[in-house]
């Protein structure tokens, strides 16, 4: 068994796409835990016969699941992989953790992977999709999982991080080859996010990594989201769809990358936009009844 890295993946009705990870990371004989919740599917019957333990959790938001996984699994490594269900560990990836001993990495708390995400079967190359870099193993009892946000959802590893621009995996939910499945999913996470932003309005809620243009990549980006925080609500979603489209090209990604970009770049935006003002409505509603 390896005695390096543990697996910890979520999942929920995932028989479709945990078959390809876990033959992605059989290889590496390492310990794989499973987080479920609730799945009635063949999930579970499908990871215990690769060998993975299993846990249950009623899920809420990805970080706080996260938060309950790293806190609750006997994890006996020193050090963690965290991913989702419609993974796929790359052969430049894996080859990259067989070679992986701890004592190489002494001074590392994290290490960043490349990951290329599908739409419809399409690689979303462009629009600032590829390269982007996920700290996904990170050593255990150090890092943790970000719960300052409700989407969103990041590893935090403090101290010395590194990039593996060559580790990658891939990131494709055949679930969402159905549109409806894609809004739906999307129409959900809105309302998480549009709670986080009005929270973020009031002060209630802060970023817990320190924005730095020149940073780590999770710096790069709370630097972005700092940005975004501060543009025009309904203003702000046209401007990161062009953004996408022209500065970042997504226009190169063909008919289905726009598509895409669109809807994950305009649309989604959108929604959540118009969902913060009724929020603020609501509650100054709420104020003048009372």
């Amino acid at each position: 068994m390896n005695t390096q890295f543990s697996f910890i993946i979520l999942t929920y009705n995932e028989e479709m796409h945990l078959p390809r990870l876990l033959n992605s990371i059989s290889e590496l004989n390492a310990p794989v835990f499973i987080l479920d919740s609730g799945s009635t599917d063949n999930t579970i019957k499908i990871g215990e016969s690769f060998g993975a333990q299993f846990l249950q959790n009623k899920f809420e938001n990805h970080p706080k699941q996260w938060d309950f996984a790293l806190k609750n699994f006997d994890i006996q490594t020193p050090w963690v992989i965290g991913l989702d269900a419609d993974h796929i560990v790359t052969p430049e990836l894996k080859q990259l953790l067989l070679n992986f001993k701890d004592e190489d990495y002494r001074h590392i708390s994290g290490i960043y992977f490349n990951r290329k995400n599908f739409f419809k079967g399409t690689w979303i190359k462009h629009g600032g999709y590829y390269p982007f870099y996920m700290l996904k193993m990170f050593r255990f009892g150090i890092g943790y999982s970000d719960i300052s946000e409700n989407m969103d959802h990041r590893f935090i590893a403090p101290g010395q991080t590194i990039v593996w621009k060559n580790g990658i995996i891939l990131e494709e939910n055949l679930k969402e080859n159905n549109i409806s499945f894609w809004i739906a999913k999307h129409n959900r996470y809105s309302d998480q996010l549009a709670i986080e932003e009005v929270e973020r309005i009031k002060q209630l809620r802060l970023q817990t990594i320190i924005p730095r243009f020149w940073g780590s990549p999770y710096e790069r980006s709370a630097w972005f989201k700092r940005m975004w925080y501060k543009l025009p609500r309904y203003v702000r979603p046209a401007l990161y769809f062009t953004y996408r489209m022209i500065f970042k090209l997504g226009i190169l990604d063909g008919r289905t990358g726009v598509i895409f970009h669109f809807l994950q770049g305009f649309w989604f935006r959108l929604v959540v936009d118009i969902k913060i003002d009724e929020l603020l409505k609501q509650e100054e509603d709420a104020k003048r009844q009372a």
